[in-house]
């Protein structure tokens, strides 16, 4: 097993261009939120606990019926959970074995404590930017207006009792250039 370091931070942060740097140099980054929509697609299991545990109306001919799902556990807090538990069950699976395979994986994710991520990781680098700034990005890049985009940013937020041991800080400003502290945090892997 090789090293595992998750890229994370809130909506509008600048987890996706770190990303995309890392790839660029020649890395593999794990999208978690592309990899949790494909492994719902395709696994049996996951449309199996779906079914068995939120409800089989979700799954039609052998798919999920995404809105069917999305009304059932935004109306029911406990159902959420449960999604999220089946979720991040098989997409921390995914991972694990993907790392078997990688002397260092990167792993992009917004919810490293929620999804208990946080376990699995040997370090995490947090992309961070002034809320005003990841507002306005966000604005911009999903046309959103702001009472939504602060929404989102509230509806995210999350603070553990503890954060990982190894903690890094991107800062991504505007005005501090990412790719030396990239550089930096590589040559110390």
């Amino acid at each position: 097993m090789g090293k595992i370091v998750a890229i994370t931070g809130g909506i509008g942060s600048g987890k996706s261009i770190v990303s995309n740097i890392l790839r660029a140099m020649g890395y593999t980054v794990y999208d978690s939120d592309t990899n949790a929509k494909l492994l719902m697609n395709n696994s049996k299991q996951i449309k199996y606990e779906i079914a068995r545990k939120i409800s089989s109306d979700a799954i039609v001919d052998d798919n999920i019926d995404r809105k069917v799902l999305s009304d059932i556990v935004f109306s029911d807090d406990t159902k959420l959970k449960a999604l999220n538990a089946i979720v991040h069950h098989h997409v921390l699976a995914d991972i694990l074995d993907k790392g078997e395979n990688h002397d260092l994986l990167f792993v992009e994710t917004a919810i490293l404590y929620q999804s208990k991520m946080d376990k699995i990781v040997n370090e995490v680098w947090e992309v961070t930017a002034p809320e005003e700034l990841r507002i306005m990005r966000v604005m911009k890049r999903n046309g959103f207006n702001r009472k939504q985009v602060i929404e989102r940013i509230k509806s995210q937020s999350f603070t553990p009792e503890k954060t990982h041991p190894n903690m890094r800080y991107i800062v991504n400003d505007g005005n501090t250039a990412i790719l030396p502290q990239v550089l930096t945090y590589l040559a110390k892997l």
